[in-house]
């Protein structure tokens, strides 16, 4: 299948997990704690409701792919095409009514993100890419999106989810970034990688992902002209510290200061 074929498939998996998610959002509905006791990991009902209907469709689709998703785990992940779903990345701001979440839809092939999504069905936009193109759809029409650049990292925008997200070593390494930055903004989750690959803001720095809030968005971010990795320049698909950046130069200089 083409990555047309792929992206046609996508935008229904967006389409149909949008519709089992949005009923949820403002309303009420049942938030449990994931995290057994340590710091709030909060799971809802929409979650479920959006990972049941993505899995259903790929495996009626797509049998012989494997799938690894927030909610429900992994399944037959030696397959060469491998889904990577998160049905709402963000949940903090979900439940608390801020419309910065979304539905990663991520594609592997022998380990490797071939297609990603990134859709908030709230404000009906998506982000889309194949690792050499990336485009958006909602309000004021499609375009292409390219990142911007900007000349050195005193001119960027940096954003990160949590200034908590980083202790000890990682947040000494995270300040010195943000000191050299124009502004810093926190918050956005998955929404922070989509504002990088539209051209809104440079950087993208955090710690303790795991793959499913990365994969989807590594093909938009690189099909948008910007670079992602971990903190040591290896791959992001794994998860764990990552950094993305609006350029190779912007990269180079953020990878440089992470590293002390």
């Amino acid at each position: 299948m083409s990555a047309v074929d792929f992206g046609a498939f996508v935008a229904d998996l967006a389409t149909q997990s949008g519709q089992a998610i949005l009923p949820f959002f403002r309303a009420h509905h049942t938030t449990e704690d994931k995290s057994g006791g340590g710091v709030f990991d909060p799971v809802t009902e929409a979650d479920r409701a959006g990972e049941t209907v993505m899995r259903r469709l790929i495996g009626q689709h797509f049998p012989e792919h494997g799938l690894l998703g927030e909610e429900f785990g992994s399944e037959n992940t030696d397959a060469d095409y491998v889904w990577v779903l998160d049905p709402i990345d963000g949940t903090r701001a979900f439940i608390s009514g801020i419309p910065v979440w979304g539905t990663l839809i991520g594609l592997t092939r022998k380990g490797v993100p071939v297609y990603g999504m990134m859709h908030q069905p709230f404000t009906g936009e998506r982000y889309s890419g194949d690792g050499r193109e990336a485009r958006y759809e909602g309000p004021g029409g499609p375009r292409r999106l390219r990142t911007r650049q900007v000349p050195d990292l005193a001119a960027a925008t940096l954003m990160t989810t949590s200034p908590a997200l980083f202790q000890g070593e990682e947040a000494q390494a995270f300040q010195r970034v943000e000191r050299a930055v124009r502004l810093s903004r926190y918050g956005c989750d998955c929404y922070a990688y989509c504002m990088l690959a539209a051209g809104h803001v440079d950087l993208v720095i955090e710690s303790g992902l795991k793959p499913y809030d990365i994969v989807a968005l590594i093909p938009v971010i690189e099909g948008a002209g910007g670079v992602v990795t971990s903190w040591d320049g290896g791959s992001a698909a794994g998860g764990g510290r990552i950094v993305a950046a609006a350029s190779e130069a912007l990269h180079e200089a953020a990878l440089d200061l992470l590293a002390g």
